[in-house]
């Protein structure tokens, strides 16, 4: 702001200015150090460089003549910029500075924890009453106090009153260019420089950059000046009454009563959140209630705090609590008696509407009633909600019933369970209406799941896995293992197509489907089945039974109940030299032969002694059994290894442990070997080697997942176990199991009295039930194609020339033992 000149000449300020940078260190702010300094009257230029000659007057002498440009301590301060300080200066300053912050830090941690709040008397009654320990309304947000402290670093609002202790940084330029960092004094003063004593306490923030150019306008012309609050004075103030944590708080003097009911913790168990008094110099200025800022944010109460001013917590008030169905369950304080229901549900946003309005529970103390405790109840409409609330009052609200008055509920296998409006006269074709209504959404998922991409380059599955994408996807092909393509124009496909044609859609039972109904004078549940088919395919009139409110009905699939099997989606694979190889849904009562028949029979090459027969129920039998054999031979294995070692004498200790460790490693291979095989579920079926047409076949009902193989003739018999050559060999007519031992060539730790003979068609011919073919030994039994010959290896592989050895050995030393016994008898008798 541009002023006039007035009561200075430019010889003065020159000399004014000149002591500043010498006494303050403020640097004047000139394009070029030897330029020079003139008035706007057009008085003659003086240089202001120490250089160019002229005596320079001793800068504290002259501050002392001029009266304040170098005042006392204890009073205002020009601050030296640092580019003009020395570092000793400089050092003494950022010392001072780290004592006043690491004196802030101490005095924070130096301040107790907030004490633990108890629960007062009336929460321990309200507890009693109802079971639950309910909080004070609001006391959750004096867990944060921090979240509530004013931040110093903020511009200090317009209204703010300047005081003892803030900082005002003065930037004055034009003729004379200095910046200054001044604070105010324990009087609300500063100094300036030929200015003098300046009061500014009580100045407001707006009127601050005013005031000043008014003063400097005394003395200088032709200036501008800005004025800004630096750092802001700190006050004390005083916390007493019922509060968490009473005491004195240094504050910002930003901070408002809020700030420092925060800064306190708040009130205590027993202290009041409605009535805080704010108390300066004697006299109560305002009255604070939380719960108007809480639930409303009126601050309209809150005012600024000055140094010296005392909170206030009183002891509280009456109080209820509002349980039940109530989101805001707590204790809340009483303004006065004339607060009424509407008013304390009002904190908590009101009655709720998942409440019972037609009836609410108000426990009351009586004190003139004996017991002193009596419950009425209420309604939460406008005349209830006026009646007014006393102290110690439990209000409970109550949930609404769950019950829906005009609904019934539709579920299981349907396209959207839900519950659904009921009307009167309403049935089950109205619910139902059609098939489509039995159609899951899951079933058109996985068919648009079949022709998926399964790249995982290319997946778009957004936010999954592509590997969860995939296994998914695999799953609605009907690959369970999650390992196949699920592109339906893969060649693997035609893999799954039985347990995708089982998967994709869920089997309905369209005989049987039921309706659950409460029975009101019992108070149970009754059942009544109807026909889903005839209500839906038919349209039968008497199974479309009337529907009543509350009704549930159940729509159940094929797995939920065990249905007879001419009723289940029945499928068998038929592969091999058939007439027509795929996935078959069987008739009812169908068997082997009959399907074979209809799917046109057997090929010229069909080789009928070797047809295969899984079934999943034999396989799980099968594995089953081969698990328990596992087992009983892990358990046996042991005990026959201490058997052998018993058996052997004495003097062979040392070849015995040898001998046991390879037999526990063959067993141990064994048992290895046992458990990685996995039954197939193949049926023997017992053919007559001789009959190859398709009548030989037997008359086997089939059932769900049986898969047939017809294979071609094979060329070949097989031989492995303790053979020298594990192989294949030419099949021949005649050829016994005599010569495919003799091509095999049988190895000396074999076990020929366990060799068996694996028929083509699943059946098995072992050396020991070899009388009852034809009356001929083991070896005459003539090989079909496809035959396998089965030599086991013997568990003890001692030969026969040590075994012979040994036993000669053994017998001698018992006859040897026997015949010294006998000696010594005989000496014994002539004693």
């Amino acid at each position: 702001m541009l002023t006039h000149f007035k009561k200075t000449t430019f010889w003065q300020a020159s000399a004014w200015t000149l002591s500043v940078l010498l006494s303050s260190g403020v640097q004047a702010q000139t394009a070029n150090p030897t330029a020079s300094t003139s008035a706007v009257s057009g008085s003659p230029a003086m240089s202001t460089n120490p250089s160019a000659g002229g005596a320079m007057p001793d800068a504290a002498a002259y501050g002392a003549s001029r009266g304040g440009l170098v005042p006392p301590s204890g009073q205002a301060q020009l601050q030296q910029p640092s580019s003009l300080q020395t570092p000793q200066q400089q050092a003494t300053a950022e010392a001072a500075k780290a004592s006043l912050e690491a004196n802030n830090v101490e005095a924070l941690r130096l301040r107790p924890p907030f004490r633990k709040l108890e629960p007062s008397q009336f929460q321990r009654f309200v507890q009693d009453s109802t079971g639950r320990l309910l909080p004070m309304y609001g006391r959750d947000l004096f867990d944060a106090p921090q979240a509530y402290a004013a931040n110093s670093a903020l511009p200090a609002p317009e209204s703010y009153l300047l005081g003892p202790g803030d900082e005002v940084r003065l930037q004055v330029w034009g003729p004379v260019d200095f910046n200054a960092t001044v604070t105010l004094d324990r009087n609300g003063q500063v100094t300036l420089p030929k200015v003098g004593v300046v009061t500014l306490a009580g100045v407001a923030v707006r009127d601050l950059d005013k005031n000043l150019q008014g003063q400097l306008g005394k003395v200088f012309t032709n200036f501008q000046s800005s004025a800004t609050l630096g750092r802001l004075r700190g006050i004390q103030v005083y916390v007493v009454g019922q509060a968490r944590q009473p005491g004195t708080f240094q504050l910002s003097s930003l901070s408002t009563l809020v700030n420092a009911l925060f800064a306190s913790g708040g009130p205590n168990a027993n202290g009041s959140m409605r009535n805080i008094e704010l108390k300066r110099a004697g006299q109560t200025i305002t009255t604070f209630d939380i719960y108007d800022f809480i639930a409303r944010g009126d601050k309209s109460r809150d005012m600024a705090l000055l140094s010296g001013d005392v909170m206030v917590i009183p002891p509280v008030g009456p109080r209820v609590a509002v349980t039940g169905a109530f989101d805001q369950a707590a204790i809340f304080e009483l303004k006065t008696n004339a607060t009424n229901v509407g008013d304390i549900l009002s904190l908590g946003g009101g009655v709720p509407s998942l409440a019972k309005t037609q009836k609410a529970l108000l426990e009351r103390i009586s004190p003139g009633s004996n017991p002193p405790r009596q419950v009425q109840e209420i309604v939460l409409n406008a005349q209830g909600l006026i009646q007014p609330m006393q102290d110690g009052d439990v209000l409970t609200l109550l949930d609404i019933s769950p019950a829906f008055a005009n609904a019934v509920t539709l579920q299981g296998v349907v396209a959207e369970p839900l519950r659904y409006r009921w009307f009167e006269g309403m049935k089950l074709l109205d619910l139902i209406p059609d098939r489509d209504a039995l159609i899951t959404g899951d079933y058109f998922k996985r068919k648009n799941l079949l022709v998926q991409n399964t790249d995982p380059g290319k997946d778009k599955d957004v936010g999954r896995n592509p590997k969860d994408a995939r296994d998914q996807r695999d799953t609605a092909a009907g690959n369970g293992n999650g390992n196949g393509n699920g592109n339906g124009n893969s060649k693997e496909a035609g893999n799954n197509i039985a347990t995708r044609v089982r998967s994709m859609a869920d089997q309905i039972n369209w005989e049987y489907a039921i309706i659950e109904r409460l029975n009101r004078n019992t108070l149970s549940t009754d059942i009544i089945p109807f026909n889903l088919g005839k209500v839906v395919r038919d349209k039968d009139p008497a199974q479309n039974l009337l529907l009543q409110a509350g009704d549930v009905v159940t729509i159940l699939s094929q797995n939920d109940l065990r249905l007879p099997q001419d009723r289940m989606t029945r499928l068998v694979r038929v592969e091999g030299e058939v007439g027509a190889p795929g996935l078959y849904q069987l008739l009812p009562g169908e068997t082997m032969l009959q399907l074979l028949t209809r799917v046109g029979g057997l090929t010229s090459q069909a080789y009928v002694f070797g047809t295969e027969l899984n079934r999943e129920s034999v396989r799980t039998r099968q594995q089953e059994n081969l698990d328990t054999l596992v087992r009983r031979l892990e358990s046996q294995s042991q005990g026959q290894l201490s058997t052998l070692t018993a058996n052997l004498g004495a003097d062979r200790v040392a070849q015995a442990q040898v001998l046991q460790q390879q037999q526990q490693a063959q067993l141990n291979a064994q048992i290895a070997r046992l458990k990685s095989v996995k039954s197939n579920g193949r049926l023997a079926l017992e053919l007559d080697p001789k009959a190859q047409t398709l009548a030989s076949l037997p008359n086997l009902p089939l059932e769900d997942g049986d898969r047939i193989l017809i294979p071609a003739t094979p060329g070949f018999v097989a031989a492995y176990g303790s053979v020298n050559n594990e192989n294949v060999f030419i099949y021949k007519q005649g050829k016994t199991v005599a010569d495919i031992l003799e091509s095999a060539g049988v190895t000396e730790d074999a076990e020929p009295g366990q060799a068996f003979v694996l028929r083509a068609d699943g059946s098995i011919i072992a050396r020991r039930d070899s009388s009852r073919f034809f009356g001929r030994g083991f070896e005459s039994v003539q090989v079909m194609p496809g035959d396998t010959v089965v030599v086991p290896t013997q568990i003890d592989r001692e030969s026969r020339y040590n075994m012979i050895v040994r036993g000669f050995k053994d017998w001698t030393q018992i006859l040897s033992n026997f015949g010294i016994g006998v000696v010594a008898l005989s000496q014994l008798s002539k004693i």
